[in-house]
């Protein structure tokens, strides 16, 4: 049973009946149900602020070991990065050297990654620029394994190869030139005998008879067979793949053709004074990937370090050519 209220009146000084009518009753109501809300939500957010719950500890310690997992992660990558770094090094300069290989270009190796950015789903996490670093790098090093397994697979093939490259490279005299004698100017600035100015000479010249024999020097298939009363008279053209090509000038008369495949010490042709020569001898030439280098540092297979040595001082005389 409901208490029934009283209020005093000064007026009549008696005790009248407290009547409380619906509305005032639904606003005393709403108070009271408004002041024990917001007293739940202050100590809800003082709950949450000040105390952690079982499951919030979990999961900062959790938060906390995969933190800690990452930067272990990135440490790794990059001790990963340094050994392969170490890797290529001596992919470059030892491996390839070794099998006349190109390296691989550092822009080709270090490559970044284009398009768009293809972490940006990571950029919401608290941690995310550890996050996201640790992703580069883990997609940086598997690209760079990636390439050197690809490099590793180049050099099995050459090493595989290796025989027959070795046979391939010009390593040996055009002519028998056993006693030197025959060597007679060699690579650089000489006097052109008949225009007699000062050009550069991209070969070496063997003086000798005419009809001595000519040799390939190195296994390789005839390129080029060419006629011309000027410039190197009669001449020939071996690819020796591997980057690889000689030419032989100023020859009597050819002893192969076009396409035919033909083995170090095969001969060629013989020598002869044809084209702008002023004397019978033979102009030598060795092109690696294009370009024509002294062909002295490709007599391998014929001379000793002391017959070398001569050959390299009689070819550096700074008189003229024959051609």
């Amino acid at each position: 049973m409901a208490k029934v209220k009283y209020k005093f009146n000064p007026h009549t000084l008696s005790y009248d009946k407290v009547v409380v009518n619906f509305k005032t009753r639904l606003k005393r109501i709403f108070a009271l149900f408004s002041t024990n809300l917001v007293a739940a939500v202050l100590m809800a957010f003082a709950f949450l602020h000040f105390y952690e719950s079982p499951k919030t500890r979990s999961l900062k310690k959790e938060n906390q070991r995969l933190q800690t997992q990452y930067e272990l992660l990135y440490k790794d990558l990059t001790a990963i990065e340094k050994v392969l770094d170490d890797i290529e090094q001596r992919d470059n300069n030892l491996y390839r050297v070794i099998f006349e290989s190109d390296p691989i270009p550092h822009s080709v190796r270090k490559a970044g990654f284009g398009g768009a950015n293809k972490y940006s789903k990571l950029e919401s996490f608290d941690n995310s620029e550890l996050v996201i670093k640790t992703a580069e790098k883990a997609d940086i090093v598997a690209k760079q394994a990636y390439i050197q397994a690809k490099s590793y697979d180049e050099v099995w093939k050459m090493a595989m190869n290796k025989e027959k490259m070795i046979l391939s490279i010009p390593a040996i005299m055009p002519i028998a030139n056993k006693d030197l004698k025959h060597t007679a100017s060699g690579w650089g600035f000489r006097i052109h005998p008949i225009y007699k100015i000062k050009q550069f000479h991209y070969g070496m010249d063997f003086s000798a008879p005419v009809g001595t024999k000519i040799y390939a020097t190195g296994d390789g298939v005839v390129k080029d067979i060419e006629t011309s009363k000027i410039g190197f008279g009669k001449w020939v053209v071996i690819d020796h793949g591997y980057g690889y090509e000689t030419l032989y000038g100023h020859m009597s008369r050819f002893n192969v053709q076009v396409g035919e495949r033909v083995k170090r010490g095969s001969v060629i042709g013989f020598v002869g004074n044809e084209g702008t020569s002023t004397a019978p001898h033979l102009h030598y030439e060795v092109h690696k990937n294009g370009k024509p280098v002294n062909p002295q540092y490709y007599y391998f297979k014929d001379l000793s370090p002391q017959e070398y040595a001569k050959m390299v001082d009689i070819s550096s005389n700074i008189g003229q050519t024959f051609d």
